[in-house]
């Protein structure tokens, strides 16, 4: 009498496809890549230009550092952080609080002095480039403030946000791709030469329903920025794929160190900042962080 067959086979074959799925997802998404070759940088040698927004500059973390005082550039953000530890011939940070894609290629008004175009910076000469950029084209970090609720469970912006079928920050995030394209490529023109790396956001929102009141923000308004920022931070990856530019991961790392744990683990400071640092905005914890996510990909010892 023949054996009957049985399952495990089967049950065999559907793990190992689920873990190899699952594998693919995860290289594909939220992890660091290294940026492809270029000249090296540091040991007294090597131009490095940090651009971006705020999560670069990080307002109030530390001392002024440089122009115009509107950017509200902190000397102990991830860029100094980087630069202190490959010691280049050259550094020049021009984030500037407020950034969007635009202010990459034109001048940017701040409420005390303008910052030229952030491009500028980026010579031939110029061997790293890292840019954090893309969060104030979405707008869901200034949005934020203004969804304060005193329902735990309630979500009004999503509510807003999401009217009629259509995700407002979800068609930002893709309107905003084609414009960091082209600012990667424009990069790699003026610097042919280096290697450039796109620096992804922190971890801001923690999983499940936030820490109201603390976080005055209801359970589905958690849920749903939460989830706009993972799509935010997977378009930069994809994008950073697409334009021979490296990817840091911040968020793998910021893992519970987001706006609702103790105070002295966060990375993010909440509404109102227990830490210096602007509200829902890295304290200097997070800039090392990120500063570290970026030395890791580089390799460096």
């Amino acid at each position: 009498m023949a054996k009957k067959s049985g399952g495990g086979g089967c049950l065999v074959v559907v793990l190992v496809v689920g873990l190899l799925i699952f594998g693919y997802y995860k290289w594909q998404h939220g992890s660091s890549a290294a940026p492809p070759d270029g000249d090296d940088t540091g040991g007294g040698s090597g131009r490095y230009v940090a651009l971006g927004d705020s999560y670069t500059s990080s307002p109030r973390t530390g001392r002024q550092s440089g122009t115009p005082v509107g950017c509200e550039r902190s000397d102990d953000n991830y860029p100094h952080l980087v630069s202190a530890k490959l010691k280049p011939a050259e550094f020049a940070d021009v984030s500037c609080g407020g950034a969007t894609t635009a202010s990459l290629t034109a001048a940017q008004q701040t409420s005390n002095g303008t910052n030229p175009p952030q491009l500028d910076a980026v010579t031939g000469k110029t061997t790293l480039v890292t840019l954090g950029i893309g969060g104030n084209d979405v707008g869901f970090l200034a949005l934020a403030p203004t969804c304060a609720t005193a329902h735990p469970s309630a979500s009004p912006c999503k509510d807003r946000l999401t009217a009629g079928g259509h995700d407002q920050l979800a068609e930002r995030i893709d309107a905003t791709a084609p414009k960091l394209g082209a600012v990667l490529d424009k990069i790699h023109t003026k610097a042919p030469r280096a290697k450039v790396v796109l620096v992804g956001y922190p971890t801001v929102l923690p999983d499940g329903d936030g820490c109201w009141p603390a976080l005055p923000l209801g359970a589905g308004d958690v849920a749903y920025f939460r989830d706009t920022l993972a799509k935010l931070n997977a378009m930069l990856e994809d994008q950073a794929k697409a334009h021979r530019a490296g990817y840091a991961d911040t968020a793998t790392p910021g893992k519970g160190h987001d706006v609702c744990t103790a105070s002295d683990k966060r990375w993010v400071e909440g509404i109102l900042p227990a830490s210096p640092a602007a509200p829902l905005h890295p304290n200097a914890r997070g800039e090392q962080g990120m500063a570290d996510a970026v030395v890791s990909l580089l390799k460096l010892p």
